[in-house]
């Protein structure tokens, strides 16, 4: 039975840790209708506890595309719509590029890339016949700036970029707005259980990826940000009457972000004189 609202419908994917389980737990505690979905729906039981009038708990692995065709029907036959989506679903894989098994990089691939387009592709027919809706897909800082060891997650998060921005351009004049968000550290599990790392090593590359790979590991659970305090961003962002196309979260994503800016101005400047001459004469 469809249960009538007027308060904005969620579905979010990947809720049983981190950004998804928080942002779930936000949006129920405002009263917003709300799907959340794990692999594992055992996993995610405890944050709709309280909340069984608007909270639909579905089983979902984004590389399926039987269990998303499902998700969607279940979620619109509950709600009547979907109202904002949330790509949250992903994992990570450290290795250098040298070392990476590209078996699991192509998983990684399938979950990151893959999965997020597959829940889009589901969702905005939907949004399109409302015309309204939102999609939120989580990146990272690192789908602007990259480092060693993460070459390949860095290329899952580029894709999403890349994605999103023109996906943006297409379905904002029906209607429906774009946001990436781009977190810097985090303590969600996405440096602990959500990672797995190249099983060979290469002891070239023990000073550039061996050495951030050790810091990140290391880093695991002392990151400063906050992933309550990111939720309550997102929906914020999501709410605004002009939300951004992009947004960083943390401290050290915005620094990132101006870096990168930098390092592209210097790049694009500094060359500016060869760029102009590949063109035919005037």
């Amino acid at each position: 039975m469809t249960a009538s609202t007027t308060k904005p419908v969620w579905f979010i994917t990947g809720c049983s840790t981190g950004f998804g389980r928080q942002l779930a737990l936000h949006t129920l505690s405002l009263g917003y209708p709300t799907v959340v979905t794990a692999r594992n729906p055992a996993q995610v039981e405890d944050i709709v506890k309280g909340h069984e009038d608007i909270a639909l708990v579905l089983k979902l692995d984004v590389t399926d595309p039987a269990q998303i065709d499902a998700a969607v029907e279940a979620a619109q036959a509950r709600f009547g719509r979907i109202d904002v989506l949330v790509n949250n679903a992903g994992i990570g894989y450290f290795g250098s590029f040298e070392e990476s098994d590209l078996e699991q990089v192509r998983n990684m691939m399938e979950i990151n890339v893959w999965g997020l387009v597959q829940m889009t592709r589901a969702v905005l027919p939907g949004m399109r016949q409302q015309r309204s809706g939102s999609v939120v897909n989580i990146s990272s800082v690192g789908g602007i700036v990259a480092f060693p060891a993460v070459s390949f997650y860095h290329a899952t998060k580029f894709a999403v970029e890349g994605i999103s921005e023109s996906l943006s351009q297409e379905v904002g004049p029906l209607g429906i707005k774009v946001l990436i968000v781009e977190p810097s550290g985090f303590r969600t599990d996405w440096a602990g259980r959500s990672a797995n790392e190249a099983s060979r090593t290469i002891s070239d590359y023990d000073e550039t990826a061996g050495k951030r790979m050790d810091m990140i590991r290391g880093y695991n659970g002392k990151q400063p940000g906050d992933p309550v305090r990111a939720a309550v961003a997102i929906v914020n962002a999501v709410e605004a009457e002009n939300p951004p196309l992009r947004l960083l979260l943390g401290k050290a994503a915005l620094a990132g972000g101006r870096g990168k800016i930098e390092a592209l101005r210097k790049d694009f400047e500094g060359w500016a004189e060869v760029s102009e001459g590949a063109d035919f004469p005037s």
